[in-house]
């Protein structure tokens, strides 16, 4: 029982389960972020251009409620295609950011394992695995001149 304790004080203090808890606790940010610029940033010009329809409420009745002295009989069916059309434009624009920060996240790396690069510093280990290949060349240059 103790080895399993100590298992999981292993795992949990390890640096990615920390990692996966901060970028859950960034993901939920990003959420709310993401929310309020589609709810109002994108989706009021759409509602705009379209006369005021309002996304989310839209729907395609079927089956319009039957009411009788005051009293709903037969309930509305309706299909409901606003808030799918409201999270289609979320996931759109979800996925359109997190590309574009994998993009830059990209070049940044790129430019910072870039040796020949001098404006970023090189990690070590980059620098200096790209000693060793240099040195790796040079050696098989040099056995290669000594055979011919």
């Amino acid at each position: 029982m103790r080895n399993f304790f100590n298992e999981f004080k292993e795992f949990a203090l390890k640096g990615n389960m920390i990692d996966i808890a901060i970028g859950v606790i960034i993901g939920t940010a990003f959420n709310k972020v993401v929310d309020a610029l589609v709810k109002h940033v994108f989706l009021p010009p759409l509602s705009f251009l379209t006369d005021g329809v309002s996304f989310g409420e839209s729907k395609f009745v079927l089956r319009d409620a039957v009411v009788q002295d005051g009293k709903t009989t037969l309930e509305e069916i309706a299909i409901g295609y606003g808030k799918f059309l409201e999270a289609t434009i979320d996931f759109f624009i979800i996925a359109l950011t997190v590309f574009m920060v994998v993009k830059v996240m990209n070049q940044l790396k790129n430019k910072a394992e870039d040796v020949k690069d001098k404006t970023v510093t090189t990690p070590k280990d980059i620098e200096l695995l790209t000693k060793m290949t240099e040195l790796m060349e040079k050696q098989n240059e040099l056995l290669s001149n000594k055979k011919s």
